[in-house]
């Protein structure tokens, strides 16, 4: 083989082996840093205030007692109900949430009744493991066949909601301001069709609640003056 042909072989063998190269190391970058891709999105949703002729209801609780809601949100100043599926994704991130804010308001007021909806009891029990609840929790349905056929559903078509299992679906109730009779409590509540976003979450509480922004300072007093006779 002349010289020259062998040289320019060489340099291809070199060249194809370079490109290999580049491109085995362009693949290990991406595979190792790429920002890793949530598997689940947040579905969040502000609170907004809706017309939802919201009615009273009894259902039992996870221990069998029946719990009324005009009963339990009595002597409370603000009450969250919040629907939820134990095996909803979205669901799990609101939950920590929800508690927080509890820990953070119970004492000013603030109370928390969840609705377990489309699982067995046996799995709502599981998603708050050993220990009880922070919340009472209670029970509307039990199958996810039951999707349209419940309290839960019917609401969040008047609320605007289109998602296809609505969870978590979160209303605020002014005890206050309900029926002190009748089925129905109240026309119009403040709903989210989604998770809370949880600072206008609290924004929205503490308003409620009557208590003062964090991070406010109380007015000034004003100054004094000297005593005249």
């Amino acid at each position: 083989m002349p010289e020259r042909r062998r040289t320019t072989t060489r340099s291809n063998i070199r060249g194809e082996r370079a490109l290999a190269h580049a491109t085995l190391t362009a693949l290990l970058l991406l595979t190792f840093c790429w920002p890793a891709q949530p598997q689940e999105r947040h579905e969040y949703a502000p609170i907004e205030e809706r017309t939802i002729n919201y009615a009273d209801w009894t259902f039992k609780d996870l221990d069998g007692k029946p719990v009324n809601l005009r009963g339990f949100a009595q002597d409370k100043r603000l009450v969250l109900v919040v629907y939820f599926a134990p095996w909803c994704p979205n669901w799990r991130y609101e939950a920590p949430v929800i508690s927080r804010l509890l820990d953070k308001y119970r004492t000013h007021g603030f109370e928390v009744v969840a609705i377990s909806e489309y699982a067995p009891e046996e799995e709502t029990r599981r998603f708050f493991g050993k220990e009880r609840p922070p919340y009472t929790v209670v029970i509307e349905s039990n199958a996810r066949d039951a999707r349209t056929q419940t309290t839960h559903y019917a609401y969040r078509q008047r609320s605007g909601d289109r998602r296809n299992w609505g969870s978590p679906y979160n209303i605020f109730l002014e005890p206050v301001k309900l029926n002190s009779s009748g089925q129905l409590l109240t026309e119009k509540a403040w709903v989210a069709n989604g998770e809370l976003v949880e600072a206008e979450a609290e924004k929205f509480i503490r308003a409620r609640l009557g208590l003062k922004e964090e991070g406010e300072k109380p007015p000034a007093c004003p100054a004094t003056r000297p005593a005249t006779r």
